[in-house]
């Protein structure tokens, strides 16, 4: 296949230029919607918001501690993990179940609930083989909402914890949960459904298609018994059959309503197995520059939520700058890598090999631009599958997920884990430089500190301990599809993807064993409320501290020098932390491609 680099860049160029010219603006929108400002869509919503809290006897005025808000921010979970548990598991009992899918078994009903709890939708079924109607909408899409909200919440209190001065308060949870999703996810995801609609997205709740093939095929099928066992002949061989296939049975479904909040709340989980490979998730080219552009557009605006909130927009560009810096640089080494493809297949002469596992109607630029924007940020939807780019072009999404994805992040957890690592790169200067750290005339001390650590740096803990443990047990090889590097490599992605709550994977791993499923459930769990919990302690300390003036010593951290110090750290922070890793799988399995082996 030819590829035009021009029109792919070009393409690139023309995305990133509109999603900044759109981020500064969405993002001073939601600032008033968490303000509790007047919008445009205030006369339609603001009667739904007061009927909401009004049933749910919520004072929309009475703010809540950051310990309270914790504990709200957990219950609410527990809450939402029983429902959507008791619903997997009930399944073959419940409506709108055309194929009469029976329930989950308990433990990856276990792992699907903590899955969508977590905002990961990481998925160890195929879904239009096991979940119905009713559990892909209640059970999964609902939570897609939810899951969303609360991370924006989040990001918000500590938000208001930066800037506040001297306050014993950072809002109210139920409130921040309320508006997030009335005024901000369900109006883009109603429009957007619609506009995936029109490009050929399918919203249905009709029974499964059966559809002549233009053209029957035949093939090889297993023999069975009458209890479903596989035939053997004498020699211990499988017995096949051949059969010509003229019949093919196409999914249905309400398609187009999860496939916006999946990409818009950096959810990823896909109502079919493909993801947004499928034709049905996402047929053209528009629908995929806009399903990439839904991924993007919270994470991309936060950063001028919280420069319109603190009042200090330059601080908001500075660190969707340090943002973009990072994408961009991700971007450019995909493309490369994928580009360049495997230089002893280029040399027989075999052109496009690095097609492999893209769809051709996004071709490279548009399967690129869609990888590295799903695991920048906590999305996890896919249009092509990362098992089968080059190990250096594997390595890149890999690598973005293990810097915690704060480039651009998930919604509300991007922000909060780079304003962790300013924390950080705001303390380190203090100390090279002989002065008391601080940022946005708050004091930087232990307590911050902290915090900061464990928002960066837990997440990666878990990648490390869960990748040895899979290393080192039967249970965790034997699911490995494949061995060496790139066997290291899937296992390390599987864990980097749960912990950092993305949800994308590469093939080759059996993750529904027991084994994986019980661990990557511990790992998302850990990886969404530690750091969470840990950003609301952080909310909690900087609200009560008293504000210092700026003066003559104080670190400017809206110029260019500490952008560039502050992508510095993040790099450095995941060099020390993963460096030995990578160089175990993606690295070796690169230098044995160019080797021949």
């Amino acid at each position: 296949m030819h590829i035009n680099v021009m029109a792919d860049v070009l393409q690139i160029i023309v995305f990133l230029a509109v999603l900044t010219l759109i981020a500064g603006p969405f993002g001073r929108f939601m600032a008033k919607v968490y303000q509790g400002e007047h919008t445009f869509l205030t006369p339609i919503f603001a009667p739904v918001e007061r009927f909401f809290y009004t049933v749910c006897g919520i004072r929309q005025d009475a703010e809540m501690d950051w310990k309270q808000y914790a504990v709200s921010l957990v219950i609410f979970s527990i809450i939402g993990f029983a429902v959507t548990l008791l619903i997997l598991l009930l399944q073959g009992y419940l409506p709108f179940n055309p194929r009469q899918f029976s329930g989950f078994s308990w433990n990856l009903a276990l792992n699907t609930a903590v899955s969508f709890l977590t905002n990961t939708n990481w998925q160890a079924y195929a879904g239009e083989s096991a979940a119905s109607y009713f559990t892909q909408v209640i059970a999964l899409m609902v939570h897609q909402f939810y899951s969303a909200a609360a991370g924006m919440a989040i990001a918000v209190a500590l938000i208001r914890g930066i800037v506040r001065r001297k306050a014993d308060t950072i809002g109210n949870f139920w409130v921040d949960m309320t508006r997030g999703v009335l005024y901000i996810l369900l109006p883009i995801a109603f429009i957007a459904a619609l506009v995936l609609v029109s490009q050929g997205v399918i919203q249905n709740f009709s029974p499964y298609k059966q559809v002549n093939l233009v053209e029957p095929y035949t093939s090889y099928q297993p023999v069975l018994d009458a209890n479903g066992r596989q035939i053997r002949d004498a020699k211990g061989n499988p017995e096949t059959k051949q059969v010509t296939v003229t019949k093919q049975t196409l999914p249905m479904g309400p398609v187009a309503a999860q496939e916006a909040i999946k990409e818009l709340g950096t959810n990823g989980g896909g109502f079919f197995n493909a993801n947004s490979s499928h034709p049905f998730e996402n047929p053209t080219p528009l629908s995929n520059v806009l399903e990439i552009f839904l991924i993007l557009l919270i994470p991309a605006g936060l950063p001028h939520t919280f420069g319109s909130m603190a009042g200090k927009k330059k601080q908001g560009w500075a660190i969707y700058a340090a943002m973009m810096m990072i994408f961009v640089v991700a971007l450019g080494g995909m493309y490369w890598a994928e580009y360049t493809g495997n230089p002893l297949v280029q040399k027989l002469g075999v052109q496009g090999a690095y097609m492999e596992g893209k769809e051709a109607r996004f071709g490279l630029g548009g399967s690129v631009l869609f990888s590295v924007a799903t695991t920048a940020t906590s999305c996890g939807a896919v249009n092509n599958m990362h098992d089968s780019l080059t190990p250096l072009g594997g390595m890149v999404p890999l690598t973005l997920m293990l810097l915690s994805e704060e480039v651009f992040g998930g919604v509300g957890s991007g922000l909060y884990t780079i304003l962790a690592f300013v924390i950080i790169s705001v303390f380190v200067s203090g100390l090279m430089i002989g002065r008391i750290p601080e940022y946005l005339g708050k004091k930087i001390e232990s307590t911050e500190m902290w915090m900061s650590v464990i928002i960066v740096l837990s997440s990666g803990i878990l990648v490390l301990i869960f990748t040895s443990l899979a290393l080192v047990t039967k249970a965790g090889i034997s699911a490995m599809g494949n061995p060496g590097p790139h066997g290291l490599t899937e296992v390390l992605y599987a864990f980097a993807s749960t912990s950092n709550n993305n949800g994308s994977a590469f093939a080759g791993l059996n993750a529904g064993t027991l084994f994986y499923t019980l661990t990557t459930s511990i790992a998302m769990l850990g990886g969404r409320f530690a750091p969470a919990i840990a950003a609301l302690a952080m909310a909690g300390s900087l609200a009560k501290k008293k504000y210092v003036p700026p003066s003559p010593g104080t670190l400017p951290t809206d110029q260019l020098t500490f952008i560039i110090w502050l992508v510095a750290v993040i790099f450095i922070v995941g060099a020390l932390t993963f460096f030995p890793a990578l160089s175990l799988g993606p690295i070796v399995e690169h230098m044995m491609m160019i080797g021949g082996k």
